[in-house]
């Protein structure tokens, strides 16, 4: 497909790649075939081969693409400068205000638990999001100990990974209980060496 497109057809494209993301938040990405997704989009079968020649597959691909990047929006501006304490309270209110509001249908919950084993295409788009998402926890950890509001001795990438961890963890139990609290006790136990939250 070109690169070139007109602001009709991206809209068109975003309106197939969004609805088919939100049909396989609720039901699967299994459960989700190219005709519910042409129905809940008002689009035709031709509009969806135009943009996803290779059909499912590519959607599959757009659709994972599409949630990585709602996951890491939903967490800016405040996840891409976390120097300070203050910027990582916002983050971690923003994370679970984000949740909150969002309950079982959750990007992140789809792309682990569906998306990312639906091809290596798919898989390389999950595993770019954590790279980049343990990259800014790991920028944020490393400032706050050169500005001295941390221990100097502090495991940088460990306590990285464990906060990435501990918002992974609580949104799978939020996804299968409905209650935030386990999200909210995971984030601040993992949190506490750099803030006190606890």
């Amino acid at each position: 497909m070109s690169m070139r497109m007109t602001a009709r057809g991206a809209a068109t494209r975003l309106r197939l790649v969004s609805g088919a993301a939100l049909l396989m938040r609720d039901q699967g990405a299994a459960e989700t075939n190219l005709d519910q997704v042409l129905q809940a989009t008002s689009t035709s079968k031709s509009q969806l081969f135009h943009y996803f020649p290779d059909g499912r597959a590519g959607l599959l691909v757009a659709v994972t693409v599409y949630e990585a990047e709602q996951v890491m929006g939903a967490q800016r501006p405040h996840v891409d400068d976390l120097s300070t304490p203050e910027s990582w309270r916002a983050w971690r209110e923003a994370v679970l205000r984000h949740y909150a509001e969002l309950g079982g249908r959750c990007p992140l919950g789809a792309l682990t638990s569906e998306l990312g084993s639906a091809s290596p295409e798919a898989g390389a788009v999950v595993s770019d999001l954590y790279d980049r998402w343990e990259g800014a926890l790991i920028a944020g950890v490393q400032a706050l100990i050169v500005h001295g509001s941390a221990r100097s001795d502090l495991p940088v990438r460990d306590t990285a990974r464990s906060i990435l961890t501990a918002v992974q963890g609580g949104v799978v139990m939020l996804r299968a209980t409905g209650r935030l609290s386990y999200l909210e006790t995971t984030l601040d136990t993992t949190l506490e060496p750099l803030l006190g939250t606890r």
